[in-house]
């Protein structure tokens, strides 16, 4: 319990010497990086409770099941480490990368420690805080792609986990530029 809760705190103090520790990869990092995607997917449903609690022109109804939301929390693990391996060791690796797809899968586990802090957005006027944990969990993100694919500076891994964010911000902008200029598709 003790290498769950060091695993736990080391991530999200941004310790790079944790990600270089090949000890935090050993036989058991799959299992804890199991019980962190579940435990994040039951703490991520606190922000959603919080907003169904709005009323007025606001109104959110009642979210999926929770089997359900932990379902979707692991294909999306698999899907982000998927497309992370696929751009950071296949398409764009540096001289010196030598990672396997189980590694970066236990680096993204790693990476969502910070959204245990999830928790304390237990009212509305607390939402907000989802902007800073999430902008947490990149940098932990950024900083584990760093140490496990073994890049030179933090450039490279910056622009390959937030290229996903930027081309949807792009594209909603684009969405929102149609509207304003009355523009029918």
């Amino acid at each position: 319990m003790t290498d769950f809760f060091n695993i736990f705190f080391r991530s999200i103090k941004l310790d790079k010497s944790f990600y270089a520790d090949n000890k935090n990869f050993g036989e058991a990092s799959i299992y804890y990086s199991i019980i962190i995607i579940f435990i994040i997917s039951m703490v991520g449903t606190i922000p959603a409770s919080a907003l169904s609690r709005l009323t007025g022109n606001f109104f959110v109804t009642d979210g999926p099941p929770l089997r359900q939301i932990i379902l979707i929390s692991y294909i999306v693990w698999v899907i982000k480490t998927a497309y992370l391996y696929f751009v950071g060791v296949v398409m764009f690796p540096s001289k010196s990368t030598n990672c396997n797809f189980r590694k970066l899968l236990v680096t993204v586990a790693y990476a969502h420690c910070p959204f245990i802090f999830y928790i304390l957005i237990f009212d509305i006027s607390l939402i907000y805080l989802t902007f800073v944990v999430y902008l947490w969990y990149c940098l932990t993100l950024i900083v584990g792609m760093k140490q496990v694919l073994k890049y030179e500076n933090y450039l490279k891994p910056t622009i390959i986990s937030l290229a996903p964010q930027f081309i949807l911000l792009i594209y909603f902008i684009s969405i929102l530029s149609n509207i304003h200029s009355g523009t029918i598709s």
